[in-house]
């Protein structure tokens, strides 16, 4: 298919479109490692927010690259080059350049800024290096194709060409703040559509044409394999200690939040195309990335939407409250409950929407900024967010730079009132931020923009990795906390850093519980028309024991048989008397087997004993608790708090003084009992339960049982 077009600017436009086979994915992401580029994907479905996609290109014609005041665009190629003689005829006159420098390959400048006076509604049009990226945009500009434009990384030093702030630190001359790419080859994947097909851009300008040119660009430098270089040590407690400093300014009211970061370094061998493969499989998101840019990359899996417009729409998505996930989707339910619950979390999202709800009303019509989504959970494979989602519709006026320009850079990342807390960063954190804070993703020549923030992120350069993460701060933080916080941000990103091969969580869990139990136990289940006992059961198995469930009309001669380890008295309608479980428990008791009752199973052992079974005034049907547990208990060795599932009616009014009661709930009904010399052992509560799986602990309770029958064997 081809399509024929003119940019505003009057330059000829060609595309060519061919489909390609889902394997030039895999071939493009292998050339970012030598090559200049970028490759975009979304692996993040959020609907009415997020959908699927990728898109790519190596070889890029031209790059942009700015430094403060100065910039630089380089013809990459001889494609590039004519390129560049249509760049140079719209940048030569403009008021905002000086020292304009010509040469075969390259133009080079300076941005002119103005002293002069304007409204705060203005300041997104000043004289900045953003002047020149509007003059592309204009030059380019055509709305028969969304996906031409420029592509790369924009640096958080970009914040200082809008706000005049004194620098405290040092800044590298040679450290580019911003690195756009304009690409003439896109590979684009559809995954709602299934389409993947390559987009083939020539240009036609002033009788010159790219096309037949030469698009090969040079490499980029390699990073030495096996070569290890000094690198900063991080030394825990330095990063609380800010925190802390932090809450001095929160209490004078100098600041309401802040966003304190700091930096990782690991040695790195692997390649960029190893390590963003590595990372988008184990925490896919919304904005995933790989950008070659020359002497340095960017590889990262990005939560959170920096600035989205599309027409004259504008869209922000500000991530402010975090939790570490569960171990399992139980774990995760509880978290996700506590994370909602959580005031602190709130204020903290609630602060970063409001400050990111006046960025939107300097720039869009009144009454359009909206909070079209509130404490919304997005889960990641390390953490859980709550996201609010913001939308306004631009002043007629106004366009999608003025966007991006208003919310340098998100609250999320720098804190509030936005301008103190970018001073109180500039002044108190160790080193430069670069790009973390910043964004990633492309300003379309149709005039949208599709960005992320530059979060979670591994920037490799001489070998080295780096990884930046940061915490929300106000004056209810733990410092300890917040820096805990920050390390778990960093793990999936230290994960693809290290030699390993990466396990799932479902696979870790079933391996450590079959090596916990290495000596096979068979364990009899007596079935009392119980719903539970199968993943009782599974339990059981999971730890390495042989399980065999008999109903309790047979399973009397299974005893006799003496063939059994354990014996489990499952759970059931009834009372212990409808299943003569007190003739189980003694058959057990002659032959020495332990026994393991569960709901009805401890009535059943209560009764034996001689106790009291009585009925609830309520039902306690699908309902948790946390219990009080004995000190000295062997079934809940190693567990100090613990949350349960309960089925059940009846319960233990008397237990003798020869049982033992191990647990309760704070109301006082009796949740376990122990008889450690027959090795009898009772809970009224269901450890296989949902409402039982909280780190685990329903399952430690079989194991701490099991081990306690494998030490008197």
């Amino acid at each position: 298919m081809k399509n024929l077009f003119k940019g505003k600017g009057g330059i000829e436009i060609q595309i060519v479109r061919k489909s390609v086979e889902a394997t030039f994915k895999d071939f493009l992401i292998n050339e970012l490692n030598t090559t200049k580029g970028a490759y975009f994907c979304s692996s993040f479905e959020y609907p009415g927010r997020y959908t699927r996609w990728d898109m790519g290109f190596v070889n890029p014609p031209v790059e942009i690259k700015t430094y403060r005041d100065r910039f630089e665009i380089n013809a990459l190629n001889e494609k590039g080059e004519l390129l560049l003689d249509y760049i140079y005829s719209f940048i030569e006159w403009e008021s905002y350049t000086e020292g304009i420098n010509r040469e075969k390959n390259k133009i080079n400048g300076k941005i002119t800024k103005m002293e002069e006076v304007f409204s705060e509604e203005e300041r997104s049009r000043q004289v900045s290096v953003f002047s020149l990226i509007r003059t592309l945009r204009e030059a380019f500009y055509t709305e028969e194709d969304r996906f031409l434009g420029l592509y790369g990384a924009f640096g958080y030093d970009l914040i200082f060409q809008f706000e005049s702030i004194p620098l405290s630190r040092e800044r590298d001359i040679n450290q580019p703040d911003m690195v756009l790419y304009i690409p003439d080859e896109i590979f684009i994947v559809d995954h709602q559509k299934n389409e993947r097909y390559l987009l083939r851009y020539n240009f036609k300008f002033e009788g010159k044409t790219t096309e037949g040119k030469d698009r090969s660009t040079a490499d980029s430098p390699k990073n030495k394999i096996n070569v290890k270089r000094d690198i900063p040590e991080y030394k825990r407690g330095d990063y609380s200690k800010k925190v802390q400093y932090a809450k001095e300014y929160f209490a004078r009211g100098d600041l309401f939040e802040v966003v304190p970061s700091h930096e990782f370094h690991r040695n790195c061998t692997k390649t960029l195309s190893e390590l963003f493969n590595q990372l988008v499989t184990i925490n896919p998101s919304p904005y995933g990335f790989l950008i070659n840019l020359g002497d340095e990359a960017l590889i990262g899996a990005s939560p959170e939407m920096y600035v989205r417009v599309e027409g004259k729409r504008i869209e922000t998505c500000p991530i402010s409250g975090t939790i570490k996930r569960g171990k399992n989707p139980i774990e995760d339910s509880e978290r996700i409950r506590e994370l909602l619950n959580s005031h602190k979390d709130e204020t903290e999202l609630t602060m970063c929407t409001d400050v990111d709800r006046n960025d939107k009303s300097r720039i869009c019509v009144p009454g359009s900024v909206k909070v079209i989504g509130r404490r919304q959970i997005e889960m990641y494979s390390h953490l859980i967010h709550t996201v609010d989602h913001v939308e306004g519709i631009l002043k007629e006026e106004l366009d999608s730079l003025d966007a991006f320009m208003t919310h340098m850079w998100a609250v999320t990342v720098t804190g509030a009132p936005k301008k103190a807390a970018i001073e109180w960063i500039e002044e108190n954190e160790a080193s430069n931020r670069d790009w973390y804070g910043g964004a990633v993703g492309f300003i379309g020549f149709d005039g949208n923009i599709n960005t992320g923030l530059t979060l979670r992120t591994i920037r490799i350069k001489s070998n080295i990795a780096s990884i930046r993460v940061g915490a929300t701060v106000l004056y209810d933080s733990n410092p300890e906390a917040e820096e805990e916080e920050t390390i778990v941000k960093a793990a999936a990103l230290m994960k693809v850093l290290k030699d390993e091969k990466v396990d799932t969580k479902e696979e870790e869990i079933f391996i450590d519980r079959k090596e916990d139990n290495e000596k096979r136990l068979e364990v009899l289940f007596i079935d009392h028309e119980d719903s539970f006992l199968h993943t009782l059961g599974s339990y059981f198995r999971q730890a390495g024991c042989g399980v065999k469930t008999l109903r309790h009309t047979i399973a009397k001669e299974a005893i006799k048989a003496g063939k059994y380890d354990l014996v489990v008295l499952s759970p059931g309608p009834g009372t212990p008397s409808d299943y003569r479980i007190s003739e189980a428990i003694k058959l057990c008791e002659e032959m020495k087997i332990p026994v393991f009752g569960v709901c009805l199973g401890l009535q059943g052992i209560v009764e034996y004993y001689g106790g009291d079974l009585g009925c609830l005034d309520y039902p306690v049907h699908g309902k948790q608790s946390e219990l009080t547990i004995a000190s000295h208990s062997v079934i809940f060795d190693n567990i100090e708090k613990i949350k349960v599932g309960r089925y059940h009616s009846l319960y233990a009014s008397y237990v003798p003084h020869n049982l033992e009661v191990t647990a309760k709930t704070n109301d006082g009904i009796v949740m376990a009992v122990e008889d450690k010399k027959k090795m009898m052992f009772g809970v009224q509560f269901h450890p296989e339960s949902i409402m039982s799986m909280e780190d685990d602990k329903g399952y430690k309770i079989i194991q701490n049982l099991l081990n306690t029958i494998k030490g008197v064997q």
